[in-house]
């Protein structure tokens, strides 16, 4: 189907092959695909928003708002496309949205203003409302061809704008008054002017003085009597204003009592309909009541006779229950006492492995310990050598009597050939058990064993022993 849309329209398609929305003045409609067709022109809103100024002060503001879709922006026409366009422009939800905005909007600015700036500012007041309400607006893509906005109107009960003008109309009057004062001054003055002239300038002067003096106190009550009666007109008319605004009040009164006393009318007919709606529904729910009561009746003798036989066959299953249940307690009893027996030599042999684990672990704890102390003992021996590894190693192996485990060997080895023997002596006397020689026996004996034992070592295998304990002479015979 193709559909074309006229000059202020437009088409909104959505569904099958469109991603969101489609806007377009005319193109074919495939199934599976909706349109509708909303209007672009402006509608104008007419409001009268009731404000309050910074001075607690409530006043009306009449305004009147053209506001239309913005044609010009492709988003802002997406955004009126889903968010307005499926309602009327002219219906409540549309004007109900537009009047809130424009409520808003109003009346935080005239809370921010005093009521001789919201009066004498119109026109500031009225481009900051239009800016305002035109930003908030742009969400629904909508815009502001033109706006309106009324002279201020007083609040009934609030009349400050009709004090205003009693006030202007008073500092009339008495600027009235003060103008007829100020004219019948300088019209004494002139008169004493004159008067002074006449004596100077003899009868002629004087004649015509009389003449001018009349003439001039005529003209000054002629002015005194017009002032008189345009003042007298403008209370008239002043007066008439009141009456008039007295009569609209009275008539808006009587509007609203009109309506309050319908309102009542018609709140004491809804409660009779509610009233005989819910007693409708009470009639119905004593016959269910009573429909419900001949069911119980009937289904109660039918509940006993089943009651009965179930009873009954619950008796026989109860009984064979209790013979099975019998049987199942003897076998259970059996299986618990062999699980018992299993479960003693488990934990028989449980314990012995638990024994075996916890001495395995211990002889692990034992070597642990052993090795942390040997590290201990191999730092320290270390640190006392002044970190001479081969003085530890050397020690470590005389400790060990691992020279003495190597002669062994060597001797071994040799055995059966003829080796070279070497003899030291230490060149002294060997003296008694008593004294310092004694003392020293033992030491001594040490340090003769240590030459041929080296001596048989390098010899053996080549290896000397550490500068730190001596060295070898260069010939092999003894000292």
């Amino acid at each position: 189907m193709y559909i074309v849309a006229s000059p202020s329209e437009y088409l909104v398609i959505s569904g099958i092959g469109i991603t969101d929305i489609k806007l377009a003045k005319k193109a074919w409609i495939f199934p599976g695909q909706s349109y509708i067709i909303f209007d672009m022109s402006p509608v104008n809103y007419t409001f009268e928003v009731q404000a309050m100024s910074s001075e607690k002060l409530p006043f009306m503001l009449p305004a009147v708002f053209t506001i239309g879709p913005r044609i010009d922006d492709t988003p802002s026409l997406h955004k009126y496309a889903k968010l307005i366009s499926r309602h009327d422009k002219l219906s409540s939800h549309v004007k109900e949205l537009v009047q809130g905005i424009i409520e808003g909007e109003t009346r935080v600015l005239a809370a921010s203003m005093t009521m001789e700036e919201v009066f004498k500012g119109t026109k500031e007041f009225k481009q900051e409302v239009f800016e305002k309400v035109q930003l908030e607006l742009n969400q629904f893509g909508l815009l502001i061809y033109n706006a309106n906005v009324k002279q201020l109107v007083d609040v009934p009960g609030h009349e400050y704008f009709s004090y205003l003008g009693q006030k202007t109309q008073m500092e009339a009057a008495n600027q009235a008054k003060v103008d007829v004062a100020e004219a019948r001054k300088k019209g004494e003055i002139g008169s004493k002017e004159r008067e002074g002239l006449t004596l100077q300038n003899a009868a002629k002067i004087d004649a015509e003085t009389k003449i001018y003096a009349t003439k001039r106190e005529g003209e000054g009550k002629m002015a005194e009597l017009k002032v008189k009666a345009e003042v007298k007109v403008y209370e008239n008319v002043r007066e008439a204003e009141v009456a008039e605004a007295n009569a609209e009040l009275a008539k808006k009164k009587a509007g609203w009592a009109k309506e309050a006393q319908v309102a009542e009318v018609e709140a004491a007919k809804a409660v009779a309909l509610r009233d005989a709606e819910l007693q409708t529904q009470v009639e119905r729910m004593n016959a269910l009541t009573r429909t419900e009561k001949f069911k119980s009746e009937f289904l109660s003798k039918a509940s006993v006779e089943y009651e009965t036989k179930v009873q009954e066959a619950n008796w026989d299953l109860y009984n064979k229950q209790k013979a099975a249940e019998a049987t199942l307690y003897q076998r259970e009893k059996e299986a618990k006492a062999q699980k018992a027996v299993a479960e003693a030599e488990f934990y028989a042999r449980q314990q012995v492995a638990d024994g075996e684990f916890y001495a395995k672990k211990k002889e692990a704890e034992g070597l642990i310990a052993l090795g942390q102390a040997q590290g201990a003992y191999l730092r320290n021996l270390l640190d006392a050598v002044g970190g001479n590894y081969a003085a530890m190693r050397d020690f470590m192996m005389i400790n060990g009597s691992m020279f003495q485990e190597i002669a062994k060997i060597n001797a071994e080895a040799v055995r059966g050939l003829q080796p070279k023997i070497s003899i030291w002596t230490n060149g002294g006397v060997e003296g008694g058990d008593g004294g310092s020689n004694g003392a020293m026996k033992e030491v001594a004996g040490v340090y003769k064993m240590l030459p041929p034992l080296f001596k048989t070592v390098h010899e053996q295998t080549g290896m000397l022993p550490p500068a730190w304990m001596g060295t070898l002479p260069n010939s092999g015979s003894s000292n």
